[in-house]
């Protein structure tokens, strides 16, 4: 059963919109020749802190031949996890917005793979891979390059339609399909996120500089957090959504309709001082499904910590 690239593209597409992803794009599977430069100067200055994964793989990330075999297609969608309220108030301790209800990965492949089976139904079989957040890949350029969004001067990929509270995914196949061209930019003169991050981790324009980012601190560091961080982390305990919060294309963010992203009713109520006394035990009942899990209780106690006792704390320079 062969199609054309042009009907094969637009049935992907339709898909997408079926399985209930906000955006679909397609690049053709390549080197990323304009990336390669700036991806090698960020890691050479130790942007990725503590985060030495980020420096494996270093051609894969650039080219997804290397990593799917006689890939033709890079498929690039975007899922909406932008919650229907706010969770914690002023004077409670924060988890980002991703990490409200279940972990967002096994969610997003399943539904991936079920698009797939229907895409193969209709198409024929092909080869392919499904990721989200799960291998080496520079999923905001594949994304960039697909035309979903451009890439913010917080580094996130912002769409005019709905802003940036989404999660990303691929599917890298053997497919040749009509791609798709890189839209406009759309930040203008604004620098907003820029002003707000606390802790200045936006070092210049759509650069990051991750071992000063909160995320990184809270989520990916496993050792004592440092002292620079002390009185600028605004109650962050997994995650940060400041750049996200003060972007004005997010007023334009609506709720998702997934409900296994529905935040545990019980998280809304705990105030600092429970924070404090949180237990192994809770935290297995609060977080068994969530991203959470992924800094484990000891981690999580470390940060809850660090912001409701920092002066107490010995830092680590």
């Amino acid at each position: 059963m062969v199609q054309s690239p042009e009907f094969n593209a637009k049935l992907i597409k339709t898909k997408a919109k079926k399985f209930g992803f906000e955006n679909c794009g397609i690049s053709r599977a390549d080197f990323l020749a304009d990336d390669a430069q700036p991806f090698e100067s960020w890691l050479t200055k130790n942007f990725q802190g503590e985060m030495s994964y980020m420096e494996n793989h270093f051609d894969k990330r650039l080219d997804p031949r290397l990593l799917v075999e006689g890939s033709k297609s890079v498929i690039s969608l975007s899922y909406n996890y932008f919650p229907g309220e706010e969770l914690f108030g002023l004077e409670q301790l924060k988890i980002s917005k991703y990490a409200y209800g279940e972990d967002y990965h096994e969610i997003i492949k399943e539904i991936l793979r079920e698009m797939v089976a229907e895409l193969q139904a209709e198409i024929g079989d092909f080869q392919y891979r499904v990721f989200t957040d799960s291998a080496p890949i520079l999923e905001r350029s594949w994304a960039r390059k697909s035309g979903i969004g451009w890439v913010g001067k917080n580094a996130n990929l912002i769409t005019k339609q709905s802003g940036s509270f989404y999660f990303l995914a691929e599917i890298i196949c053997d497919l040749n399909l009509q791609e798709d061209h890189p839209t406009t930019d759309h930040c203008g003169t604004c620098r907003k996120c820029i002003e707000a991050c606390p802790t200045q981790a936006i070092v210049s324009d759509r650069v990051i500089d991750g071992s000063k980012c909160i995320s990184y601190a809270t989520i990916e560091l496993k050792n004592e957090i440092p002292a620079h961080f002390k009185g600028k982390m605004e109650d962050w305990m997994f995650g940060c959504d400041i750049c996200q919060d003060v972007c004005p294309w997010n007023r334009f963010a609506k709720p998702h309709q997934q409900e296994k992203f529905t935040p545990n009713p019980v998280l809304k109520n705990i105030d600092k001082s429970q924070w404090q006394e949180l237990s192994q035990e809770l935290f297995s009942e609060l977080f068994r499904k969530s991203p959470v899990k992924r800094t484990k209780f000891a981690g999580l106690k470390r940060n809850i910590d660090f912001l409701t006792n920092a002066e107490h704390l010995n830092f680590e320079k």
